[in-house]
């Protein structure tokens, strides 16, 4: 019996909107590698059938709520993370004044985002909806591996991945993890995105894998406030899975 393509990729966009805050069209394409016109097509259906709803301010798409609580469309503790994160997030992006994000393990070694919120401030920190990055960049690639402790193979292969702003020696990424797995927390003070340092933390217990990361200007923070905004997010990740 054949597949029926159309069927099959609109369960693709329910399940990507019931994992994520609300994408806009070229992020749902983007991240399920799907035409401009292949998607709108699936969302306008998609919406006629009340599966999925679209914001008349922002134009962007969610998972309708009578359908984001069907537990197949995504891993119950998954989606209890990913709700439980959105009021979280927001509020610690005002307190440390920072760029706040869960993001999740997807297929092709990739994390993909699927919360996030930023401070009010004039000059602030923006993360696109739907980003992507490899599984072994900035440093919630760090806090991840140094939560699932792969060897040095797979911490090889992750590293060879991403394309550094910075260089970085795979024998200095590689410290950085173990010091990651010793704190708790991990750093990209610039490598992945010039000017930009990040701090991440891993929910690696919870499929198919998660990260918090906050992000601010470099330099813009001593080594003494860095450590506190790790100790933020460790305490969020507390919060999200206990």
């Amino acid at each position: 019996m054949g597949v029926v393509r159309s069927v099959t990729q609109s369960f693709a966009v329910m399940r990507l909107l019931a994992g994520s805050s609300p994408l806009s069209l070229s992020a749902i394409g983007r991240a399920l590698g799907l035409s401009p016109s292949s998607a709108f097509n699936l969302l306008k259906t998609l919406e006629r059938e009340g599966a999925v709803e679209r914001d008349g301010a922002t134009k962007a798409y969610r998972i309708a709520p009578a359908w984001a609580a069907i537990e197949a469309l995504g891993e119950p503790r998954a989606q209890a993370v990913i709700a439980a994160a959105r009021p979280r997030v927001a509020r610690l992006a005002q307190e440390a004044d920072a760029a706040v994000a869960l993001w999740r393990i997807i297929p092709r070694d990739r994390l993909q985002l699927v919360v996030r919120a930023e401070s009010d401030a004039g000059m602030r920190i923006g993360i696109a909806d739907g980003q992507r990055q490899p599984l072994g960049g900035g440093a919630a690639g760090r806090a991840m591996a140094a939560a699932q402790r792969i060897d040095r193979a797979e911490l090889a292969r992750r590293y060879s991945a991403v394309h550094w702003q910075i260089d970085l020696s795979f024998d200095a990424y590689a410290q950085q993890v173990e010091l990651a797995a010793r704190k708790g927390f991990a750093v990209d003070d610039g490598f992945a995105h010039r000017g930009i340092c990040s701090v991440g933390v891993a929910i690696a217990d919870i499929g198919p894998g998660f990260c918090l990361s906050a992000s601010v200007f470099a330099g813009s923070r001593t080594a003494e406030e860095i450590d506190a905004l790790g100790a933020k997010l460790v305490a969020l990740r507390t919060a999200l899975t206990g």
